[in-house]
């Protein structure tokens, strides 16, 4: 078995990954990126960068690249209780930094991310299939990548694997977590006519539902409604999608938004109880 070593491992190509991969290959580092995917698929798990990031993208050196290539700039974020405004939030006018939001397609902010990584003078492995993650002096990544297995060795392993992280379960990492009592249901839409400066959120305390509208650009949208598990919705399917506009207009979004509303990628519904490990850390890893 070949033997590769590096100043630092990062296992995971998505936002964390790429931008650290990025920035430590900017400072001279000698850094390998081994990500799964050949190529991205659309999966429902984000599409906004909160004002407070943005400073954080441009001083890692990427918020142009993101801006020129796949992200929007969004001024406003409107908030309602039920169907009645409580704010609309100019975040460049009220951020210390002057900040907008920033909203972006999944999948192409990866590709931009991964490109600036390259870039910087980053090896990104497309289609690296981390098999196992080994503490130690000199932490080893076991990866399986165009058909032959190999042992990266690096004086840092990141491990930026997502929120079901097989190196977290691989090392042992005690997993704690808040009350599991909400659902959010995600789907990605178009032809929907919300203004494109704004972000939608929407909260209804009668029914314990909340909606957000996230535009993307050229008329499409990332929709999301949030529900007590108890509410039993079990929305996952295309068919569902009728009542995912019902549940949303319900809560208080304007249901013309919704009226030529197109289904254009996955809907899938997820906990959103906050996970964490205490101590993130382990003999380089």
């Amino acid at each position: 078995m070949s033997k590769h070593r590096y100043d630092i491992a990062v296992v995971g190509g998505g936002m964390g990954g790429a931008a650290f991969a990025a920035a430590m290959a900017a400072q001279g580092l000698k850094v390998v990126v081994m990500e799964r995917d050949k190529q991205f698929r659309d999966r429902v798990r984000g599409e906004g960068m909160h004002a407070w990031g943005v400073p954080e993208a441009k001083a890692l050196g990427i918020y142009r690249s993101l801006l020129a290539d796949c992200a929007i700039e969004v001024r406003w974020w409107d908030i309602y209780l039920g169907e009645r405004l409580l704010t609309r939030r100019d975040f460049p006018a009220t951020t210390p930094h002057g900040s907008p939001l920033m909203s972006f397609f999944h999948p192409h902010m990866q590709e931009v991310l991964l490109a600036c990584a390259a870039s910087a003078g980053a090896e990104v492995r497309r289609g690296a299939a981390v098999r196992d993650v080994r503490p130690g002096r000199l932490p080893t990544v076991t990866v399986e990548h165009e058909g032959w297995t190999s042992e990266v060795e690096a004086r840092l392993v990141v491990a930026a694997d997502g929120r079901n992280s097989p190196t977290r379960k691989w090392l042992g990492f005690s997993v704690r977590q808040d009350a599991d009592e909400r659902l959010f249901t995600g789907v990605l839409l178009e032809k929907v006519t919300t203004p494109e400066d704004a972000w939608l959120g929407v909260m209804n305390p009668r029914n314990g539902q909340e909606a957000v509208l996230c535009p993307l650009g050229d008329g499409r949208v990332r929709a999301y409604l949030g529900y007590p598990r108890v509410a039993n919705h079990k929305l996952a399917k295309a068919e569902d999608l009728p009542r995912f506009i019902d549940e949303s207009v319900r809560t208080g979004t304007p249901g013309e938004y919704f009226r030529d509303a197109r289904m254009v990628g996955p809907m899938a519904s997820f906990a959103c109880a906050d996970s964490w490990v205490e101590r993130p850390y382990r003999d380089g890893v």
